[in-house]
């Protein structure tokens, strides 16, 4: 049986511990399996790579991507009614704003953070072809999550497109929009995401 790494930090001896006292357990339960004859362990392989591709999926978000990236396809198929800036929250309009030279938006974790806060799923863009923004603040998640609140507003406007896996683009409803949005407006807003390097 095949068993996936465990998904914690490589600092936390205990998680570490029971993770493999666990591992070993299954291994003389199936050792115990095989001399009384009560089934052929290679038989859960089917099952085991199901479970490990689902826990694989978790980690890297994929329900949430799946759901964002579906609401962003329908909404934009269907083509909503047209909105104006000051109806959208204050979230989604900094987003937009950050947003409206390049277009790119990534929603992503860092499975690397060592605590909660700095792992859960952020909004990223990219202002421009060096620098990248993240809605991101571990010292307040509440601030991570209404970012991300505001970028599901803008999939559900129409304003988002979804291409590849965590990859987003605004739409050219939202590139209009996005125009429209004043900075100072949103500038305590922007103060709150963290700039890097785009290959930081």
């Amino acid at each position: 049986m095949t068993w996936p790494e465990p998904v914690c930090d490589r600092s936390l001896p205990n998680t570490i511990l029971l993770y493999y006292a666990f591992k070993l357990l299954w291994g003389l339960y199936e050792k115990k399996s095989r001399q009384l004859g009560l089934c052929n362990m290679q038989d859960l392989n089917p099952v085991d790579n199901y479970l490990h591709g689902s826990w694989e999926a978790l980690g890297n978000a994929a329900p949430m991507l799946v759901a964002l990236a579906q609401l962003a396809s329908d909404s934009w198929v269907k083509r909503p009614k047209s909105l104006e800036v000051g109806e959208l929250s204050w979230a989604a309009r900094a987003i937009l704003f950050a947003a409206r030279q390049r277009a790119i938006v990534e929603i992503k974790a860092v499975n690397s953070a060592f605590d909660a806060a700095s792992r859960i799923l952020a909004v990223y863009v990219e202002i421009d072809d060096e620098r990248t923004i993240a809605f991101r603040d571990p010292a307040d998640p509440s601030v991570t999550i209404e970012f991300l609140e505001g970028f599901r507003e803008l999939c559900a406007s129409g304003l988002m497109l979804h291409h590849i896996h965590r990859d987003f683009s605004l739409s050219t409803a939202g590139l209009e929009l996005a125009r429209q949005v004043e900075q100072a407006d949103v500038q305590e807003l922007l103060d709150k995401a963290s700039e890097f390097g785009i290959h930081d």
